[in-house]
């Protein structure tokens, strides 16, 4: 989504994620799939009206392209229709996209056939290079509130899947408001236990300062302790 404050951000009312809510027992928008099968068609048509209608949705593929080498290894965590792996691919870098939602990785091949999607959860899934090693990516983003999609007891495996897929030099960049079930400090605490170091943090893709209803927090890789000789 663009940014905090947003009419695109706005209008993404609908997508499962309830404001006030508590951590959630269930992944959330497989919730919001029981609840409404049409959900992610749903949500699929609401991104391409705001595309038709001229609104800016890249804000956070600008950011990661900045952050970004040209043709570097990017992994688009809960990429849902590609639209900022897509643009990120359309510039030259090798994008993968991981989402568990079918429809939405359709949509995403279709649209956007110059990356790589693929069906699954950031919690459970595990990808493989051409070699049939782990992918290792320079930067990982996920933006769109997928951290809080993520049920409570998958967002601390979610976390050390990227960070087992990070490059030592490479980031994650993730973004989400809050008042969605996954606090802020909470959240640094859960990337501190996966391997993570915070950066930075800003308020928006735009990077103004940090503020109570917005996180975008860039996370890098603690290097593992050497090992010494005995």
């Amino acid at each position: 989504m663009p940014g905090r404050g947003s009419p695109a951000l706005r209008e993404q009312a609908g997508t499962g994620i309830l404001v006030g809510m508590t951590a959630p027992q269930e992944n959330v928008w497989l919730a919001a799939l029981r609840t409404n099968p049409d959900h992610s068609r749903n949500y699929a048509e609401r991104w391409r009206a705001f595309e038709e209608q001229g609104r800016d949705i890249y804000g956070e593929a600008r950011l990661i392209d900045a952050m970004a080498e040209r043709g570097s290894r990017i992994l688009d965590a809960g990429c849902g229709t590609g639209r900022i792996g897509g643009w990120l691919a359309d510039r030259g870098h090798r994008v993968v996209g991981i989402d568990l939602d079918e429809h939405l990785i359709e949509v995403a091949r279709e649209a956007h056939p110059g990356a790589e999607w693929v069906v699954g959860n950031l919690a459970t899934t595990s990808l493989d290079d051409e070699t049939g090693d782990l992918a290792e990516f320079d930067l990982i983003v996920s933006a769109g509130n997928v951290m809080t999609f993520l049920a409570e007891e998958e967002r601390l495996p979610a976390l050390q899947r990227m960070r087992a897929h990070l490059a030592p030099t490479g980031r994650l960049v993730a973004g989400f408001g809050a008042g969605r079930g996954y606090d802020f400090v909470d959240f640094g605490a859960d990337a501190f236990r996966a391997g993570f170091a915070l950066e930075q943090h800003y308020s928006t893709w735009q990077l103004h300062p940090p503020a109570d209803d917005f996180i975008v927090a860039v996370l890098a890789p603690i290097p593992a302790p050497l090992e010494q000789d005995e």
